[in-house]
């Protein structure tokens, strides 16, 4: 006989002779042959003595393997179209009435085929037709569609926690009991109504206080849990621990006072581990999983181990962390200006960085690079933020041994560059990082040692200590709507945890990928409590003083106001939101729940991207291919295609609908000339003396595209506020919600602080690539400069939140590539310095510009379009000015919306505007930190000098901001020619400058 007694994850055979003993373990070796040769991993626990198990388990934690996986198992059942919507109700969406059952399979060998009765099962279950669903389930699974409602006996209801353990198959039979369809069911409803409680757990991961440590993990669906110790990052298993299952949580967990393997009072702080989670996986069957922690928060090179630590652990900070100041709460999110960077573009390719240092956290350490100076003056000139691109864990670079890949030396149109980038860059070290591995810790290949779970942490604080010493604040992308990969991938971490709970499925129960790739499903309970907990745990533990989200609009509004209130509670502060608002994919127009997107989520404080005024500055969109990308905007030569010219001038052509300059070289072929109506009277005399005679030079009427452009500028300048009202061009006083941006609402915001501002980020050309495609070939040097200060000029003026990608100011290229997150360090150089911006350096990665390569070649072998030092100091010296100038009163920063309301006029509006220049009127009559009692700001696009006239603002007395009338101005232009009559209220406006004047 045998006396049963209870262990973590499960009951064992205790054996009462030395004789049982070794019959047990003679089974449990016939057990693991028979098992092996299935191609099963599973042997119970009870089917094992202590001694076997400990074995059998330590051999999982070091298998070279991450999964030991069977053959799949074919249980006749092909996809998951029934859905659990509680801990009793399910729905078969689409079914037909008629006779349905459970039947569940405790060791997964259930097979269901049409015209059979079921095999393989342990247990079958009636189902009733369910009555009215409560509320909130009927609302949850409203996007599902109408179908069969079920649900379960009370007493079968009960077991349905253990049932979930196993496989499930929801069949629809014949009076016979035959099978006429059979699905598996999606199971986050039933996890979320049973396992509520484990939301309210603090401590989900590692836990290391005194000489114990705790580690916790929720997987409700597991059989056994157990834990791998390791001494290190490479070493082979020292202890392989059972855990404990709550069954109120459905949470796995152990505490353990000292280190197994080494005897009495080792910590364990500064080891590794990871889980072996067995568990049913839907077509596949029961599978053992080596897995690390979903919350780690430190790991192994290579991401294969979780590393055991405190985050107040001495080791895991940089001298003098404690006591490290940093910079004060800002006093309303409009006050953010923020530079968006990446941590290895940022010192890759600067000399003056230590070589050790190039690529790493620590570069920003070293105080005197260029990298660093750059950074301190744009601090100094007004710049807040410092926005890293994602900087957790990734899985998309080798954190050791990544390849370098051997650049030619070839012509700047040549196709070698590229190729050399792309041979390696599944191995090489570049990737902008969207694709989470894991999300509480930091990115390995950024620090010295990635082999060393406390240096990735203790680094990455020592890069934050910088920053916040240099008086910028930080700020962290974050990728929460989606991971790397799903199912039995061994980059999976969640999906093998808990199969089937942490993404959105489709319909059929395939993982959805509109983001690109696995989407996560944050309005699960636990998946949204894991993106609370990660970002509270930045804010904490890393001093994170704001977060950009990551396609934002796949997460519900709810939880990011619940965030935000987490956050601010943990650190102890406000933290500032902000993110992409894009609606689109399968939660599209709050198909399942009401999305944190741009027009849902007005009036929650949290800001989103403002594709409105972006798309009119630069001029067409994001996703823009062949003619498309020479259609001109606002500031690029829309009000020049508005004009027909003489040989002096490109002629415009019809490109897609919209007015598009000839370029050099380019033909006429197919694209018939615009017809503009000209005005011979019309003709000024600074366009005459600009070159062309006047007999040559014809004045048209503006074109709508171009008023409208104009309009939605001022929608921007206004804070993209839904209830600010404007004369439009049309002559109409509209409120910018009514202002058209591709059939949506161009304002769209409550408040100022929703809306971020910007021209350019990561995403897409840079602004001086996309210009390189709207200009004419032969615009000079210069003017280029001066075209991509205009748009900066008019991003840093808008109410809101100003938003600028790093490099901008240094006219930026990358070659004209459009999608630079795997164009390995080559196209993604940054030269602080100002000796170059990369244009030029071959043509951009074919997967996603191939298409577009007849086109770049003429462009980029045009050594004319490339800017010269000189243009590039320009550039940036004109760009810190208009930091300091938006720095320098409140005006452009105004808080709320009555201010903008009360205090914002666009003098020049309405159908007789002059669409080439922007003027912008800001009250500063006793507002807080205005600085001036009143701004005029002027913004003239146009190649020539404009004229206004303005009688509401003659008989003042206007002078140019400070910041323009300083002698040491990088751009002369304003203080040499811009002009002010206050007799008539006339303003002379410079080409291609933004002019601000001030009242005192």
């Amino acid at each position: 006989m045998t006396e049963t007694r209870s262990r973590a994850g499960g009951e064992y055979a205790a054996p009462r002779s030395a004789r049982h003993s070794a019959l047990r373990l003679a089974r449990f070796w016939v057990v693991a042959f028979v098992c092996s040769a299935l191609g099963s991993p599973f042997i119970r626990a009870e089917q094992a003595p202590a001694a076997s198990l400990e074995r059998w388990r330590r051999a999982g934690c070091d298998a070279t393997e991450v999964a030991s996986t069977p053959r799949p198992i074919a249980d006749g059942a092909s996809d998951a179209r029934g859905y659990w919507l509680d801990g009793r109700h399910l729905r078969w969406p689409g079914a037909a009435p008629g006779r349905y059952r459970l039947y569940a399979s405790a060791n997964g060998r259930m097979r269901a085929q049409t015209g059979s009765a079921i095999t393989g099962a342990d247990h079958g279950f009636d189902l009733a037709p369910a009555g009215p669903l409560p509320p909130a389930v009927a609302e949850r699974f409203a996007f599902t569609g109408a179908g069969v409602d079920l649900v379960l006996a009370d007493a079968d209801a009960a077991r349905l926690s253990e049932l979930l353990r196993g496989q499930l198959l929801l069949v629809r039979e014949d009076a016979q009991g035959r099978v006429l369809e059979a699905t598996r069911l999606q199971l986050p409803g039933a996890l979320d109504a049973l396992y509520a409680a484990a939301e309210a757990q603090p401590d989900l991961g590692v836990t290391v206080s005194g000489r114990a440590t705790q580690w916790k993990l929720w997987a409700p669906t597991a059989r056994m849990v157990t834990l791998c110790l390791y001494r290190d990052g490479v070493s082979p298993a020292i202890a392989a621990e059972p855990m404990r299952r709550d069954d109120a949580t459905g949470t796995w967990s152990l505490r353990l006072p000292r280190d197994p393997g080494s005897g009495p009072g080792r910590a364990l702080s500064g080891s590794y581990y990871t889980y072996l989670v067995e568990v049913h996986v839907p077509g596949a069957g029961m599978i053992r999983n080596r897995v690390t922690d979903p919350y780690s928060v430190g790991l192994a090179a290579d991401s294969t181990r979780s590393f055991i630590t405190s985050l107040d652990a001495a080791a895991t900070k940089p001298a003098g962390w404690d006591a490290a100041p940093r910079p004060d709460p800002l006093p309303a999110p409009t006050d953010m200006a923020i530079y968006e960077l990446h941590v290895r573009d940022f010192s890759r390719d600067d000399p003056s960085v230590p070589g050790s240092h190039r690529g790493k956290y620590l570069a920003f350490t070293d105080t005197d690079s260029h990298g660093m100076r750059h950074l301190r003056a744009l601090r100094q000139a007004g710049m807040t933020d410092v926005h890293l691109l994602p900087v957790f864990d990734i899985a998309s670079v080798p954190e050791r041994d990544c390849v370098a890949p051997a650049i030619p030396d070839a012509a700047p149109d040549s196709e070698a560059q590229q190729a050399a980038v792309m041979r390696v860059a599944a191995g090489d070290c570049y990737n902008w990082g969207y694709d989470p591995f894991h999300f509480n810790a930091p990115e390995g290949s950024y620090a010295s040692d990635p082999g060393d779970g406390a240096a990735r942490i203790r680094e990455f604080r020592a890069m934050v200590q910088a920053l916040h010493a240099a008086g910028l604040r930080v700020g962290m992308d974050v990728v929460y709507n989606h991971t790397s990969a799903s199912g039995q991938d061994p980059k999976s971490v969640l999906d093998r945890i808990v199969p089937g709970y942490y993404h959105r499925l489709d319909a059929k129960g395939s993982v959805e990928r509109s983001t690109c790739c696995d989407n996560t499903a944050t309005e699960h309970r636990m998946m949204g409590k894991l993106m609370r907990d990660s970002v509270a745990l930045w804010a904490r533990h890393y001093r994170i003083d704001s977060f950009r989200f990551d396609l934002m609009g796949h997460q519900p509004r709810a939880e990011m106001e619940r965030l935000q209130r987490e956050v601010d509670a943990a650190a102890g502060r406000h933290v500032d939101l902000i993110g992409e608002g894009w609606n689109f994919g399968e939660i599209a127009d709050g198909k399942r729940f009401v999305q944190a997107s741009q027009l849902s989520l007005n009036g929650s404080g949290i800001g989103t991207f403002s594709d409105r005024t972006r798309d009119a500055i630069r001029g067409g969109g994001p996703a823009d291919h062949g003619g498309a990308l020479f259609v001109p905007g606002y500031i690029n030569g829309l009000a020049e295609a508005s004009f027909a010219f003489g040989a002096a001038r490109p002629r415009p052509l019809r490109l897609r609908g919209t007015a598009v300059p000839l370029r050099s070289g380019q033909t006429e072929s197919g694209n018939p000339v615009t017809d503009l109506v000209a005005d011979k009277d019309s003709v000024s005399p600074e366009r005459s003396a600009a070159g062309a005679k006047s007999k040559d030079v014809l004045r048209a009427k503006p074109s709508n595209e171009l008023l409208h452009a104009a309009d939605l500028v001022r929608v921007g300048l206004a804070g993209s506020l839904r209830d600010y009202r404007m004369t439009d061009a049309r002559g109409r006083e509209v409120a910018l919600e009514q202002v058209d941006y591709k059939g949506q609402a161009a304002g769209y915001v409550s408040q100022p602080g929703e809306v971020v501002n910007y021209v350019e980020n990561h995403d897409n050309q840079t602004l001086f690539d996309i210009n390189v495609w709207k200009l004419p070939r032969d615009t000079s040097r210069n003017d280029r400069a001066r075209v991509q200060l205009l748009a900066l000029a008019l991003n840093a003026f808008s109410q809101g939140i100003a938003y600028f990608h790093a490099g901008g100011e240094l006219l930026r290229s990358k070659s004209l590539d459009r999608n630079s997150f795997d164009s390995g360090d080559w196209f993604n150089r940054v030269d602080w310095s100002g000796r170059d911006n990369f244009y030029g350096s071959g043509l951009p990665p074919k997967p996603d510009n191939g298409e577009d390569w007849p086109l770049m070649r003429p462009l980029l072998m045009d050594a004319k379009i490339k800017p010269t030092p000189a243009d590039i100091a320009f550039t940036r010296d004109a760009f810190n000015d208009l930091l300091r100038i938006r720095a320098s009163s409140s005006l452009f920063r105004m808080r709320t919306a009555q201010d903008i309301r009360e205090r914002l006029r666009f003098p020049n509006s309405g159908p007789e505007q002059n669409p080439s220049v922007i003027a912008g009127h800001l009250d500063g009559a006793g507002y807080p930190q205005a600085a001036f009692r009143e701004i005029l700001y002027l913004v003239n696009v146009s190649l020539d000098a404009q004229t206004l006239t303005l009688p509401e603002h003659a008989s003042k007395r206007y002078v140019l901001h400070p910041v323009q009338h300083s002698p040491s101005a990088a751009d002369a232009r304003a203080l040499r020619e811009a002009q002010y009559d206050p007799q008539t209220g006339r303003f002379h406006v410079p080409a291609r400058t933004a002019v601000v004047y001030v009242l005192r």
